[in-house]
């Protein structure tokens, strides 16, 4: 039986780090410096799925490649990977359908959670964070420090990840990717559980990137900074012999409530991914303020996501679909939730519904850095001051009333989806107050891309008036605001930002200059060090860390400035000629800057919406 693969592999079975990295050594150079052009020549071949469980690919006239994955559906071993070439093993057919098949998951005790998507299906949208399963203890840590061994295992991380950094994504090829994967195993078998898990995260995010026609082929940097800095900061600190047991890495496993679960349906959020992946999240939140989500994702883009808000919804043998449970409830028995937040369908689960609450019930204002077990999503309350083209300026509600001035913008602008029209329709009622929940925008703190709507609690006449069975929300991407719910006498169109009351143009949002930090930090992960470099030749370099310093941020302009002198720096001796390599330098400084971005601007999000 033949399959057809829509993307690089995806119908491949996942290849242990190892089994891949081993296969790259025993390559001849010259073989290595084809083995890009092969993996991505393998993008528009055909796998042939056998009824055995083998799978079989054609590399030329002359060589198959046969993959015999273990009863773990994995290629755990060489000889399960086999090619028909007189080179084999160490052929290029034999590496380059390794390479193009899934990395694997860490094993079942490694420190991170399992890769998003599975079980249940697939990626959240970039800036989830509903993790709610408390992890295990942490591996105990020697009195003084890990081991000598770990030290190594962790000096051999860093190197791998300090070249991939130098490189770039564009550039960090099948070699480089190797190499991540050896190190990983390294750090496996040392016990460096959260190191191997950070090191195989980013090996992932290097092949999506750099996947020619895949699913992923849209690329967002912020995940492969994150990815990076992560496996850059911990190895950095376990070389360091840091004694700090987190480092060595928590076991997360599916949480298993001790008692039933209450859940109130909060708000669907659309979901609209990268290779025409498209769908719905339900968020729900229980009596301790955790927050829990359903999910249904898949192929179909846009159009998927608009029909996935009132699709079915099965959790085990209870039915049910995503309008209704956003709006009510849900009692699980036997629950079982993945690191993410992630309810799953797993043998022994059992749901009933049971009625929702409002959202002054439900509590969903509140800030959120985006890391731990906090809310994914940021709420608070506004008063709609004008329209800005396809935006909306709002003042942020406070006892004083000298809250700030933000940014709302449509989560999605497809048309198939309501947000656009939905936020159109609410410029125009400029001191309409409303209660907002959404997704501050990563890339400008004083944006929000809201989900959902509701009626400010006392406001009087002058906030919405919703249908009673909308339970108080409004999901922007699915349910359409008109007339009817809004105050008898909203105002008509908005004037233009010019005749607003924002004459003063200091009133209006402002995102901090730290995007001049940000933009060098993801130049340099997707470009490489010779992209970070290039800031540094500018003429105006002087006048971003001018401007960085006049809005405060005179540590963030050290590490602009440092991390481009350093990435435009080449060590050369008398005669001119290359001596030695700064790499290790190189990434220190883009981890100090990358750290302290991070750290920078989850302050600013607590400050602008923790209100």
């Amino acid at each position: 039986m033949t399959r057809p693969r829509p993307g690089t592999a995806p119908s491949l079975p996942p290849v242990a780090p190892e089994v891949f990295a081993a296969a790259v050594e025993g390559l001849t150079t010259r073989l290595r410096r084809r083995l890009d052009a092969a993996v991505e020549s393998l993008a528009a071949t055909p796998v042939d799925a056998a009824e055995d469980g083998t799978y079989g690919i054609r590399c030329g006239e002359d060589a198959r490649v046969t993959l015999t994955p273990g009863p773990s559906g994995t290629i755990t071993a060489p000889d399960q990977a086999r090619c028909t070439c007189l080179l084999s093993p160490r052929c290029l057919h034999r590496t380059a359908a390794l390479g193009a098949a899934p990395v694997a998951a860490p094993p079942p005790h490694a420190g991170t959670a399992p890769p998003t998507g599975t079980s249940t299906g697939a990626a959240p949208p970039t800036g989830t964070s509903t993790g709610v399963a408390p992890p295990t203890a942490p591996a105990a840590l020697p009195a003084r420090g890990p081991s000598a061994e770990q030290v190594r295992a962790a000096e051999g991380l860093w190197a791998a990840a300090a070249a991939v950094l130098a490189a770039g994504v564009t550039a960090a090829g099948a070699v480089l990717q190797a190499e991540l994967l050896r190190a990983a195993h390294t750090a496996r078998l040392a016990g460096l559980h959260r190191a191997e898990g950070a090191a195989l995260d980013a090996a992932r995010h290097l092949r999506d990137a750099r996947d020619p026609q895949g699913a992923h082929r849209v690329h967002r940097p912020a995940e492969s900074v994150a990815a990076l800095r992560e496996l850059l900061l911990v190895t950095h600190r376990l070389k360091a012999a840091d004694p700090d047991p987190e480092l060595i890495g928590a076991v997360h496993r599916n949480h298993h409530p001790d008692g039933p679960l209450r859940l109130y349906g909060v708000c669907r959020e659309p979901v609209v991914g990268p290779g025409a992946l498209g769908g719905v999240l339900t968020h729900l939140v229980d009596d301790a303020g955790r927050w829990y989500t359903l999910r249904d994702i898949g192929p179909g883009g846009p159009g998927r996501a608009r029909r996935a808000g009132t699709a079915h919804v099965a959790v085990r043998s209870f039915l049910s679909d995503h309008e209704r449970l956003s709006r009510g409830g849900l009692v699980v028995t036997g629950a079982v939730v993945a690191p993410d937040g992630r309810l799953l369908a797993e043998p022994g689960v059992r749901a009933t519904f049971a009625a929702g609450r409002t959202w002054a019930g439900a509590g969903p204002t509140g800030a959120v850095d985006g890391t731990g077990p906090a809310p994914p999503l940021a709420g608070c309350d506004v008063e709609i001051v004008a329209a800005d083209g396809a935006e909306v300026l709002a003042r942020v509600r406070t006892d004083d009333g000298s809250g700030p001035v933000v940014r709302l913008a449509p989560a999605h602008r497809h048309p198939a989806l309501a947000h656009t029209a939905n936020l159109r329709r609410l410029g125009a009622c400029p001191g309409l107050r409303v209660r907002l929940l959404g997704r501050v925008d990563p890339r400008r703190v004083t944006t929000l891309r809201p989900l959902a709507v509701g009626p400010v609690p006392g406001a009087g006449a002058a906030t919405l008036r919703l249908p009673e069975e909308w339970r108080d929300r409004a999901d922007l991407g699915y349910d359409r605001l008109r007339d009817a719910h809004f105050p008898a006498k909203a105002p008509g169109p908005s004037p233009s930002p010019s005749q607003s009351p924002l004459t003063d143009a200091d009133a209006r949002p402002v995102d901090s200059p730290l995007r001049l930090v940000r933009d060098l930090v993801e130049l340099a992960v997707t470009g490489g060090r010779r992209a970070a470099a290039e800031p540094a030749r500018e003429s105006d370099r002087g006048r971003h860390v001018a401007a960085l310093r006049r809005g405060g941020f005179a540590t963030g302009a050290d590490l602009f400035a440092a991390l481009g002198t350093v990435a435009a720096r080449r060590p050369r001796d008398a005669f001119g000629r290359p001596a030695g390599d700064d790499r290790d330098q190189y990434a220190a400084q883009w981890l100090a800057t990358a750290v302290y971005l991070t750290g920078t601007e989850a302050a600013l999000r607590r400050a602008l919406w923790h209100r």
